[in-house]
Formats: C-alpha cells, structure tokens, sequence
C-alpha cells in the first residue's frame, strides 16, 4: 500500500510529460520553489549531481590546458555596448542594476548573461606579446537571464554555469581550440552522463549573438524533444577589434587575437532526467549519482542485521559512494524511494542471507536481481555499475536511432512531425528563409548541421532548390 502511494504521486510521462518531469523534480527533493520568481532552490540531492558533473568537467578541462579564473558578476552598461550584435542579442534577457545603497548608479550595471565583454575588457589589458597567448581560461559561475517561462534546470532566471573564454594568436588556433572543447563535450554527455548526442554546426539564424560560428551538441530527450546540451563559439577577431585586444607578433607587428567561449549548464541535470527516468522516478548514471548503493536492512530490528548492512556499506566505501537506509520506514517503502531517487543499485540484506553469507543486488535500470556471495561482493558491484552506466548510454542511444527519421520533400516532412516527435534529417538550401517558414509552419528549428554529413536527397525540403546541407530539425526545449 505504501509502496503504491510514493509512485502515484508522480504522473505518468505518457499521460503528461511535462507534469511528470516536474512531479519527478519535486519528489526526489532536487529543487525547491522560491519567492523570487523564475528561480530555484537547488537541494542537497540536486546539488550533490552538480558537483559530480562539475568536478569530472573540470578535470577534463584541466587535462588539455584551461586554467580557472573569477570574473566581477556585473558589467557597466557602456562596455556591453561594444559589441553591437552581442548586445541585442542578450537585451531582452538582461537584468539591470540601478542603485548603490540608497543612490542611483552614474552608469547602469547589468547582472552578467554571459562574460564576453569582461573577458575581453581583462585581455586587452593581459595580453600584450605572442608570448601571453594562448590564454585558455574558464569560470564556474552563475549567470542571470530574464526568461518568460522557466523551468526547474531546463530554463531558469540564474542558473550554474561554466564558461571557458580563451584567446589565440591565429584563426586556426581559435578553430581548433572551439572544435577541441565541443568534443570534449560530447564525450563527456556519452561517457558519463550516458547521453548520446549529435555533433555539428548551427545555421547562422541559430548561433550565438556576435560569433562567427556556433557548435552544438544535441540530444534527445524521452519525449522526442531535442536538448542544445552544449556550446562552443569561435569568435574570430570580431571581440578583439571591439575591445583593442592586440599583441605584438612575432614579426613585430600588432595584430588580433582570435577568440572562443564554450559553454555547459545544470540544464545537463534536466538532460538526465528526461533521457534516463521512467515512472518511477530519477535512474541516475552510475558516474554522476551521488549514491551508487543503498544498502536496504530487511527486518533490521533483528539482531546483527543492522551492524552487517555497516559493515558491507564500509567494504564498500572503498569502490563506490554508498548509504544505508536504516529509517523506521517498511522494507517497501524503502525499495520504493530508491528507485524513486534513482540509485543504480539496490543492496538487500536480511537474516536468511546472512545465514548463506550473501545478498541480493538490484539494477535500477533493469529492476534486475542478482544473489551474490558476501565475499565478491567489491568485485560485482564494480563490475555491475560499469554495465549499467554502458548499457544505459546503449539504450539511449537506441531510444534516439528509433526516432530519428528523413523527410525528402515537405509533404513527408509535415507528415512526420504532425505524427510523432524526434529528429528529422532532411536537406536545407542555406537560406534563412526556409528556416522561419518551417518554424512558423511547425514550431520546428534547425537543431545543428550535423560534421557527418549524408546525402538524403539533392533538393531543400521546404523550397525544392537545389540543398546546400544535411540538417537535423527538431522541436526543442
């Protein structure tokens, strides 16, 4: 009875799925709502994703190069007017400081975006000589942007951040340094977030206010719809002509340096839940779930059983991150609330196993039930969590290639998405026009022009002229 009672408080995906997501959000104590609208309480069980995310990120970045930094949270109105399209890029979304204390402000300060024009402001004075470059910096920070309709990690007024912002000597450094960081991103969304995802450029209707070209990772989420889980922004000298940012060359001539900014957000931790949950509730990937095992005592008033599920849950410690649930609540009730929570393995003990000397493992992904004996049990819960963190990527993966159909023609191209959701690859002649009509048409954009390109058909889908590129579209979070 219980048991049934936690899971009925979370609808079901296929009858709403956005009520499910944020029944899922609520119930497995990831946020909490605040008074100050469009934002968010991040609790410990959604924060203690984050910093899995963030410390595996981070040293992935530390790895090819990057060095942290902090820059000020605000920027004068006057140095974000530099950059003319960046600044109408953002100016609807900008938050503004007006008062000091009780006195208006001599100049306006905006709540930063995003940091461009400070990294830009701090370069013109750091880089002097080819010898300071390339700066390879990044920041974990929060961002403020005034968004309309929010939701828990997916959208939100501030949301966590990190922000990488280098400058290099040479558009082919700059280049390489972009494409560099997109597949680090996309390695780790498949790696440790068992997501897949789509690798390619976005058309120039969808890249990023003041940038010469913009690369995205895409995934798709249970529902159909896609994900932009990932940024990566070449800016070529565009910025640093703005700003002055020029260095002195080996030859001894001032020159430009050339500029990226990648980005990832804890939207990744929406990602996760729409990708990998079910009805009831989170199924977290091995690598970024804060609890990998919860030991379950079963009839724990008995003696020794308590002090057994200690002792395995401290073997254990030394191979995974694990808890006993010794509350007072029934053995149900537990089993319930660790699906619910989404820990990729369940440990159950009572007094008929302590008598064999074994236990039971269950799979949160498969509800999969193994016996094994006490004395392996490193050994195959090690073994089991590296099976579920590939086969979840696997079914993912799996998930995405079954929704993922081609249209040739725009009659085909209606069809599909008046039916069902997911990707569409179909063929594009480049022009900016055939975008607005098919998001006008069908709430569909241009999620990225995929670096694998296929050759689908030799006319745009929506015009008929002759196609320029691949695309994959989709509607989008």
């Amino acid at each position: 009875m219980e048991e049934k009672k936690m899971v009925s408080e979370i609808t079901s995906m296929d009858e709403d799925f956005a009520q499910w997501y944020t029944d899922v959000v609520k119930k497995a104590e990831l946020i909490g709502y605040t008074s100050v609208k469009g934002c968010m309480v991040i609790k410990p069980a959604g924060f203690a994703i984050w910093e899995l995310i963030r410390g595996q990120l981070d040293e992935r970045f530390k790895e090819t190069g990057v060095e942290n930094v902090y820059l000020p949270m605000f920027i004068p109105e006057s140095l974000l007017q530099k950059e003319k399209d960046h600044v109408e890029g953002f100016a609807p979304e900008v938050a503004w400081v007006t008062h000091g204390g009780l006195q208006p402000l001599q100049e306006r300060l905006c709540v930063r975006p995003t940091s461009e024009t400070l990294f830009c402001d701090f370069y013109k004075d750091d880089v002097h000589s080819y010898r300071d470059l390339p700066r390879v910096y990044n920041q974990w920070c929060s961002v403020v942007r005034w968004e309309k309709e929010t939701r828990p990690f997916l959208r939100s007024r501030e949301f966590l951040w990190q922000e990488g912002h280098t400058a290099h000597a040479t558009a082919e450094e700059a280049e390489e340094c972009t494409i560099r960081m997109l597949n680090l991103y996309a390695d780790f969304c498949e790696q440790v977030l068992a997501i897949p995802v789509i690798k390619g450029r976005k058309t120039d209707k969808e890249k990023f206010a003041g940038a010469v070209a913009t690369y995205t990772i895409e995934a798709l989420m249970h529902d159909g719809k896609a994900l932009q889980s990932g940024t990566s922004h070449n800016f070529g000298d565009g910025f640093a002509r703005a700003f002055g940012i020029q260095f002195a060359d080996k030859d001894n001539t001032l020159k430009y340096v050339h500029q990226t900014s990648w980005g990832m957000t804890t939207r990744l931790i929406g990602a996760i839940i729409m990708v990998h949950g079910d009805n009831e509730g989170l199924v977290l990937p091995p690598k970024v779930a804060p609890v990998q095992v919860c030991v379950i005592p079963i009839q724990q008033k008995k003696e020794g059983i308590l002090d057994k599920a200690y002792e395995l849950r401290d073997r254990l410690k030394k191979v995974c991150r694990v808890k006993v649930d010794d509350s007072e609540k029934t053995p149900g009730w537990k089993f319930a609330e660790a699906e619910m929570r989404g820990y990729p393995l369940r440990l159950e003990i009572g007094p008929k196993d302590m008598e064999a000397g074994k236990c039971v493992l269950c799979r949160r992904d498969t509800r999969e039930k193994t016996e094994v004996m006490l004395e392996d049990l490193e050994e195959t819960v090690t073994k089991l969590l590296e099976t579920i963190q590939r086969d979840m990527l696997e079914r993912a993966r799996a998930h995405r290639d079954r929704h993922t159909s081609l249209a040739v023609n725009m009659a085909e191209f209606e069809k599909i998405f008046n039916e069902k959701t997911g990707f569409v690859k179909a063929m594009w002649c480049g022009r900016q026009e055939c975008e607005d009509i098919i998001k006008e048409k069908l709430s569909v954009t241009s999620r990225c022009i995929p670096f694998e390109q296929e050759h689908i058909a030799d006319t745009c889908v929506c015009c008929g002229k002759p196609a320029a590129k691949m695309v994959y579209w989709g509607k989008a979070y």
